[in-house]
């Protein structure tokens, strides 16, 4: 049976419940009514604030910051929540704050990869199969979709969504949302195609990437208005559920796309 283990140099409030061999490591403080699953690992120096629920088999590294107040004037101090699903590594001097809003909670999902000096600010939800590289400023409200790579240095505005599979570019600034699928870079961010190199790498049949190609053009290159597109995306690929997903993340786009 794993054991869990805390540090003699590791504050760890009477009312946090750990699951079956958590690992707390040197100068780590966990605030009250946290939960933290079977089998994370908080390395040395890691922070989680009050309330925050971590799953399982998670690996902080030093100096994460999990759970504390929101950056957000609107904050009044009402009780909101950080959770963290399994499988994740947050990785050094990362920061995720707690939500705005009563009851209201920041999402980060399973297996994703947060690497060093990532922030997550309030309301965000990453999905799962997440990358952050180095650097990534998210601000409030954002929303990444599964297997989403953001490259280092990238800053993305507030209530920008990242669809799912898409690529940004690295020291890109993203202030619109990135349909599904695409491949973006620049400051601002401009569309590049297709993330064809991931979806090959994750198994998408070739047949399936050349429609979306096909509907990316339609898009981007014909110089047609935006409900036009749509409706030939509809009439052209309507058995094609990756292509339906563009069209449905457009209709559903508040601060419009990357286009």
């Amino acid at each position: 049976m794993q054991t869990t283990t805390i540090h003699p140099t590791a504050i760890v409030d009477p009312s946090a419940r750990l699951g079956r061999g958590v690992s707390v490591g040197p100068f780590c403080l966990v605030g009250p009514n946290v939960e933290i699953g079977e089998g994370t690992a908080l390395l040395e120096r890691v922070h989680v604030g009050p309330g925050t629920q971590i799953g399982r088999h998670n690996r902080i590294y030093p100096g994460a910051i999990v759970g504390t107040e929101p950056q957000d004037l609107k904050f009044g101090g009402e009780q909101s929540y950080v959770r963290v699903g399994d499988h994740n590594t947050i990785r050094e001097y990362v920061t995720i704050n707690r939500a705005t809003g009563e009851g209201q909670a920041t999402v980060v999902g399973n297996h994703n990869l947060l690497m060093a000096y990532c922030h997550v600010a309030h309301n965000s939800v990453l999905y799962d199969h997440v990358i952050l590289a180095n650097s990534v400023q998210l601000a409030g409200h954002i929303v990444i979709e599964d297997y989403a790579i953001v490259g280092g240095l990238v800053g993305v505005h507030q209530f920008v969504r990242i669809g799912c599979h898409a690529f940004v570019g690295g020291v890109s600034a993203v202030n619109t949302d990135i349909l599904p699928y695409a491949k973006v870079t620049g400051v601002p961010c401009r569309p590049y195609g297709i993330n064809s190199v991931g979806l090959r790498r994750r198994g998408f049949p070739e047949e399936t990437i050349k429609k979306l190609k096909q509907a990316y053009r339609i898009l981007h290159r014909r110089g047609l208005a935006l409900d036009v597109a749509l409706h030939q995306l509809e009439s052209h690929y309507a058995g094609v559920p990756e292509v339906l997903k563009i069209v449905e993340f457009v209709r559903e786009s508040e601060r419009g796309i990357c286009r």
